[in-house]
């Protein structure tokens, strides 16, 4: 079997790339199709930022368990389409292998992982007996999915983002020197329960129909925002910085949005939560969650339920509150990497990785001399940039920058001479067989006020059709660009 490992391709020469009129007439056809009726298939990793390193024998398996989501419909399209081929083949799916890198060249050494279909439509999957040992001297390591067919047509493989190999929860006071280990605020994080240490006990916080359960099979990622105490419960105005003991945080589910009210995150020693700390939090440290303005209420588990507690005051130590097991929670930064891409009109018989990950946009120069840098990760010399279904000419500079030609607003074929409002069109990456990469990505053409031909402009032209559009071509190309990323 192959390797788990980012495919490579040979670094070409550096020069601008463009499709030939007949492939480039087809490709606009097939742009034109997906954007009236997209058809993306999304593989989203949910994972830890840390992992806890196994000695000897023991194998720690990274808690939270690493997650896929298989979404979109262009999965059940995909699906359709190799079922006619393969004449109605019965019991088709996706199925995947989950390991480490560099980890070894056998499947054998990596997890299988088997897709249910959740209500939602999307396919679940987790990796629960992943681990690493201490025969492995990495600080940092990437977890590397493989996805296939049942035909054992190959899909794709798709990594994670890095992860900090820890020895053990770190018990010391923390320093905001070593912000590795810190939680910031507008980070995510995932909250676990363990019942007497015992791991098959281990419930996660996560979200079911809008409300907020104990699972003991998916985790939910929630963003930790860092309150403006002097404000309001309404009004609830966030700040930056670390999470520190004491703190007033809300959690917001990433997935649903789903909200808990405003909480004081606490200390947890020996099952009490201690009332007077005031230090930086830790990745893997046990906490709790006051409800703010409450009589000693926390948020607790209770089997698959979420309830509240309330704590037992200490006599002689005013500092401290009684808690119950189901209180005391562990908490854990998490990362998400979201892969999207179209095969549904594409004759795709490569594997569609590696799928490129646009992370921002630079733009210099402006009019006819415009060009665009896209920056992000696995980009490869198959890639053009096109804005909507228009395509630019495209230079690979390297596995992190593609830069491009800003196509003119003309290639729109809107009336642009009387152009008066922007223009917005998506800004997708398209590999030369045809398959799409979407973004959440966007191209504005702005014109500038002074810069709109009107008719006190234009009487002042000559009447020559040739000499009229090339004065409102150059009345264009001082055109502002403005970019933004969609919310």
């Amino acid at each position: 079997s192959e390797p788990l490992t980012q495919p490579r391709s040979r670094s070409p020469p550096r020069c601008w790339l463009r499709s030939n009129p007949y492939q480039a007439s087809l490709l606009q056809d097939s742009v034109r199709r997906y954007l009236q009726l997209p058809a993306d298939q999304t593989v989203l990793i949910l994972h830890a930022k840390v992992a806890q390193k196994s000695y000897g024998n023991e194998k720690r398996f990274f808690c939270p368990p690493p997650c896929v989501y298989l979404s979109g419909p262009g999965w059940k399209l995909k699906q359709e389409q190799i079922k006619a081929r393969e004449l109605g083949e019965a019991g088709f799916h996706v199925c995947g292998y989950m390991g480490l890198d560099s980890m070894g060249s056998s499947l054998m050494e990596t997890q299988k992982l088997s897709f249910e279909e959740q209500p939602d439509a999307k396919g679940f999957s987790c990796a629960k007996a992943l681990y690493i040992s201490d025969t492995d001297k990495r600080k940092h390591f990437r977890l590397v999915l493989k996805l296939f067919f049942s035909n054992g047509q190959e899909i794709g493989t798709f990594h994670s983002k890095l992860i900090k190999v820890i020895s053990k929860p770190s018990q010391k006071k923390q320093s905001l020197k070593n912000t590795d280990l810190c939680i910031s605020s507008g980070s995510k994080v995932s909250l676990f329960n363990r019942l007497r240490s015992q791991t098959v006990s281990t419930r996660y916080l996560s979200v079911e129909g809008g409300a907020f359960i104990a699972s003991a099979r998916q985790w939910a990622a929630f963003t930790l925002h860092l309150a403006d105490e002097r404000g309001t419960r309404s009004e609830f105005p966030l700040r930056e910085g670390y999470i520190r003991y004491g703190s007033v945080v809300q959690l917001v589910c990433t997935a649903t949005g789903v909200t808990l009210p405003p909480l004081i995150i606490r200390k947890v020693m020996k099952q009490y939560a201690m009332l007077d700390v005031d230090e930086p939090i830790s990745q893997l440290h046990k906490c709790a969650f006051q409800f703010q303005g409450s009589d000693r209420m926390y948020l607790c588990l209770s089997t698959d339920k979420v309830i509240q507690f309330q704590a037992s005051p200490c006599p002689k130590e005013a500092n401290r509150e009684l808690l119950n097991d189901g209180s005391c929670w562990t908490i854990i930064s998490t990362e998400t990497v979201e892969y999207t891409f179209s095969e549904s009109l594409a004759c795709v018989r490569e594997p569609v990785s590696p799928v490129p990950l646009i992370a921002a946009l630079q733009l210099t120069g402006g009019g006819d001399v415009a060009m665009l840098e896209v920056q992000g990760e696995y980009f490869h010399a198959h890639l053009k940039v096109w804005f909507g279904d228009v395509e630019a000419e495209t230079m690979y500079r390297s596995p992190k920058s593609l830069v491009c030609v800003v196509p003119d607003v003309s290639a729109f074929g809107s009336d642009w001479r009387w152009l008066r409002y922007p223009i917005t069109v998506p800004l997708l990456l398209i590999r030369d067989d045809g398959l799409i990469y979407s973004s959440s990505f966007t191209f504005t053409y702005t014109p500038e006020q002074s810069c709109i031909p009107g008719q006190q402009v234009l009487s002042d032209v000559p009447q020559d059709s040739d000499k009229l559009l090339d004065s409102i071509h150059q009345e264009f190309t001082r055109t502002n660009f403005h970019l933004f990323m969609q919310t």
